[in-house]
């Protein structure tokens, strides 16, 4: 493993929040200390100084680029950082402060948000459960998140109906079920977090849209296992719209190949076989209209991860890439993984690790999709050190960025 890929001093991830038209709004930063941090002594340093110095790093070492693509970062505010003062390194309108439900809040705390809000910053209050003692807070934060699966459906009414006095944003997070969007859309939430666009909404004898039936007749053209050199530059060159955008893959900063690609026959003698069809399955897929649109790029995302990630796991790195890549189709087409998966000319492990996370594979997409959620604690490390998923991640989405304004 190189020595890059062992450097980070942070392990982060990001989770997107979405608006109601389920449009990227923001994307929340979730990180941590390294390994090496948690256990040094921290006997002049506390461990709430130990993580402001992480957001430092985040925004002035790392550069939040890599990790937001320039939309806005929700971070979570230290004690430390709203008592003594520090300069936040990133400007108002690039980040929202949230302040952590177990921070005590008393006039200390109240005053620091004050002058942070007087220099221009937007203050979210995270978790937050309602009382009468916390009015002042409520009275200086922009948004409110509010854990939907902490309180029963009529407890989340009233505190709507509380908060709705104010002038303020409501966000909706752990949204993990398409019912729960439903209800919280119903009851006026701006904006939401959760994963329940990764799932399917799923609608018995609902007849598959044909641009979909498109995708995936040409998706299975392309894994059968027959299928070769020739008939791969037939299948890509009969749609000039989809030889146009693997031209364009081909020669873009996401691939970065030695020099320009003029054909699809140029690109398949370089690239090879299983490469191009990998390339072409994807840009297949982005012509689905999932919803929402960041849906892709957690399969990208994926797809890159488990392909960075496939040797330590002992497992090929093209098969990987697919595994992430389709990990996302169910919710895309909105049908059971399996019914999307069964008739098509994968590998028995592919659909193994896709339907079950069974095998070399399924503890590869399982523990890539841990990471990406921050469920740090059932990621294995037995294979990659956290370090390690962190590198991957952030080159990961790097790495997508790029992808996406190609295809």
């Amino acid at each position: 493993m190189s020595q890059s890929a062992t450097s980070s001093v942070a392990i982060i991830a990001r989770q997107p929040i979405l608006d109601r038209h389920c449009q990227l709004y923001a994307y929340e930063l979730l990180f941590r200390r390294t390994r090496q941090d948690l256990t040094a002594d921290l006997s002049e340093l506390s461990a709430d100084v130990a993580t402001s110095r992480v957001i430092n790093y985040t925004f002035l070492e790392l550069g939040i680029e890599r990790v937001t693509g320039g939309h806005i970062a929700f971070i979570n505010l230290t004690r430390s950082f709203i008592l003594n003062d520090e300069p936040i390194p990133a400007s108002q309108s690039n980040v929202v402060l949230e302040l952590l439900e177990d921070i005590e809040v008393d006039d200390e705390v109240l005053d620091g948000l004050r002058k942070l809000k007087a220099r221009g910053y937007v203050i979210a209050l995270d978790d937050f459960i309602f009382n009468e003692a916390l009015r002042p807070l409520v009275e200086l934060a922009s948004i409110v998140k509010i854990d939907i699966l902490a309180l029963n459906e009529a407890e989340l009414r009233e505190h709507v109906s509380l908060l709705r006095q104010y002038n303020l944003k409501l966000l909706a997070e752990k949204v993990e079920t398409q019912a729960d969007y439903e209800l919280c859309m119903e009851l006026g939430f701006d904006y939401f977090q959760g994963f329940f666009f990764c799932k399917p909404d799923i609608i018995e004898d609902k007849a598959v849209p044909a641009h979909h039936q498109t995708v995936l007749e040409l998706v299975h053209q392309l894994q059968r296992a027959d299928t070769d050199f020739e008939d791969v530059e037939a299948i890509i060159s009969r749609d000039a719209g989809l030889t146009y955008k693997l031209l364009r893959l081909l020669n873009s900063a996401a691939l970065a190949l030695p020099r320009k690609i003029n054909s699809i026959h140029e690109g398949l003698v370089i690239l090879g076989l299983k490469a191009i069809t990998t390339w072409t399955t994807l840009i297949a897929m982005s012509e689905v209209n999932c919803k929402p649109k960041e849906l892709l790029d957690f399969s990208l995302i994926r797809a890159k991860m488990c392909e960075s990630l496939a040797e330590a796991y002992g497992c090929n790195a093209e098969s990987g890439f697919i595994v992430g890549l389709f990990s996302t189709i169910d919710a895309m087409l909105d049908r059971q993984m399996a019914d999307i998966i069964d008739p098509l000319p994968l590998a028995d492990a592919t659909k193994s690790a896709l339907k079950e996370r069974s095998g070399s594979l399924g503890e590869l997409l399982g523990d890539v999709l841990s990471y990406e959620q921050g469920d740090w604690n059932n990621v294995s490390e037995k294979y990659v050190s956290m370090e390690q998923f962190s590198h991957y991640y952030l080159q990961a989405t790097e790495w997508t960025m790029k992808a996406k304004e190609t295809i």
